[in-house]
């Protein structure tokens, strides 16, 4: 009987690092459990989105503006492992500000 192994990359991405860090804890216990080779978290850069806008847009008044950032952390997790527990590992209760992206080959 041939198994194949299945690698699957998964990378997440959101706006609160610590929930990041949650939903990869979760995939680390479920592929510890189920005899599967995990490789991560490999944290990427932050990416920082900036706007800065003037507060009166008529002009008027001081030069005066508002500056608004939001950070966008990502973090990389490669598995390796049967394709029908890899299908178990994608059933992990994500919470709605995370991003999952999932590439299987």
């Amino acid at each position: 009987m041939l198994i194949f192994m299945t690698k699957a990359r998964i990378t997440l991405s959101g706006v609160n690092p610590t929930d990041l860090d949650g939903v990869v804890g979760q995939i680390r216990e479920l592929a510890t459990a189920l005899n599967m080779k995990f490789h991560g978290p490999v944290r990427l850069p932050r990416k920082k989105l900036e706007i800065t806008t003037r507060r009166t847009p008529c002009g008027d008044g001081s030069d005066t503006y508002e500056h608004w950032e939001k950070r966008v952390s990502k973090r990389l997790v490669d598995i390796d492992g049967d394709e029908k527990y890899i299908k178990q590992i994608l059933r992990v209760k994500v919470p709605p500000d995370v991003f999952v992206k999932i590439n299987l080959s």
